[in-house]
């Protein structure tokens, strides 16, 4: 088996690249070692045995000794998780002082892929593309920008966002575990801040209250991390007030906290409905969605890239425009009141989550690290040095 390193941020710290990053080394089945992306006020005391060194995402010297530790090691290829905002720098760039030391083949995944970036934001995905050995992408959308957007001639793969291997559970089940009653269940998850366009979902309560007047939205997730370092619990708070005003508060739940793989698959189960409300339509992934998809919900979501082609393409669900609340709750409401036509869709979502499932995408990943062995002497591309601006 080819042994990986993997660079990323990584569990206990929460994110979703934390967690992808657990579960792609999982799906690989490969035990090889961690660096660890973390910030200074980041704790380390809980960290994963697998985490063999952390890098202090504002030291510029530990992604040095990151990539001594990796060439010195009997690693074959380094998987790197890439996101302008878990590596230190303007933009990320301190990740260029690993990537241009280290000497094994390199995987870069991906995460943000911007149709309109900075010119530090271009610069630093051409460097990472001149550096890297293959560029791992989760949508199409997704490779076309790097064609077209970006000056990057490196291998460019699509291989979808994972989703866990699917358990079969009873909505009626889950419903009543939760304490949801009989109620029908509209959901969102993941680290609550700005953004994510809960503003609008909440507004488009009140249309679907007028249809299904005992619908429940429920947010599910924790306040980022970050953002309540910075700002406290204030936006959470804007979001209650927001339901205070509008006279929701029988049809909005806030569960505020971070939950676990199981109870976040119950959580899925028991839902009716899913919605991924963002204004960003240029969002080229969305984990919440992808997970979504491999429980076989039915969703509502603006037409953001990676929403607009897995949607579109396999017809789970229905889009509608950023920032209108009313066609938002319609849409839910249409759903909701057509069992029938709630089934037709919750069996397009299953379908092609089937694609999405960790074994599946493991396997593919698997196959890309196996072919990069070989490549020798990869310092022989360019490392053309980067100049980017704070």
């Amino acid at each position: 088996m080819t042994r990986i390193a993997y660079v990323s941020t990584y569990p206990p710290r929460r994110c979703g690249i934390a967690s992808f990053t657990a579960d792609l080394r999982r799906s690989v089945g490969d035990e090889g070692p961690v660096f660890a992306s973390m910030r200074p006020h980041d704790r380390d005391d809980g960290a994963d045995p697998a985490v063999v060194a952390h890098i202090r995402d504002d030291d510029p010297d530990s992604y040095r000794r990151s990539a001594r530790l990796i060439d010195a090691s009997d690693v074959e290829v380094v998987s790197l998780q890439h996101e302008f905002g878990i590596f230190g720098g303007p933009d990320g760039s301190l990740v260029l002082e690993l990537l241009d030391r280290v000497r094994k083949p390199v995987a870069a995944t991906m995460h943000t892929v911007l149709s309109r970036p900075s010119a530090s934001q271009r610069a630093i995905v051409e460097a990472v593309g001149r550096r890297a050995d293959a560029i791992v992408v989760m949508s199409r959308a997704a490779a076309a920008i790097l064609s077209d957007v970006y000056d990057v001639a490196t291998d460019i793969r699509v291989i979808p966002h994972g989703v866990p291997a699917r358990r079969i559970l009873r909505r009626d089940e889950e419903k009543a575990a939760l304490g949801l009653g009989t109620r029908p269940v509209i959901l969102s998850f993941g680290l609550v801040g700005p953004g994510k366009g809960y503003e609008s979902a909440i507004d488009g309560m009140a249309a679907v209250r007028n249809r299904i007047p005992d619908a429940l939205y429920v947010i599910l997730g924790a306040t980022h991390p970050d953002l309540v370092r910075e700002h406290g619990e204030s936006y959470r708070q804007s979001l209650e007030a927001q339901v205070r005003r509008a006279g929701l508060h029988d049809s909005v739940r806030f569960e505020d906290r971070f939950v676990g793989s199981r109870e976040l698959d119950a959580w899925l189960a028991a839902s009716d409905v899913f919605v991924t409300p963002y204004p960003n339509l240029d969002q080229i992934v969305s984990g919440t969605l992808a997970y979504a998809l491999g429980a076989g919900r039915a969703i509502v979501s603006t037409p953001y890239l990676y929403a607009a082609e897995m949607l579109g393409d396999r017809g789970g669900g229905l889009l509608v425009p950023p920032g209108a609340p009313a066609a938002l709750g319609q849409a839910i409401a249409s759903i909701l009141a057509d069992p029938g036509y709630q089934s037709r869709l919750e069996a397009r979502s299953l379908a092609a989550g089937d694609d999405m499932r960790w074994p599946r995408v493991g396997e593919s990943y698997r196959e890309l690290f196996r072919s990069l062995v070989p490549v020798s002497g990869r310092r022989s591309r360019s490392t053309v040095p980067v100049e980017v601006r704070a």
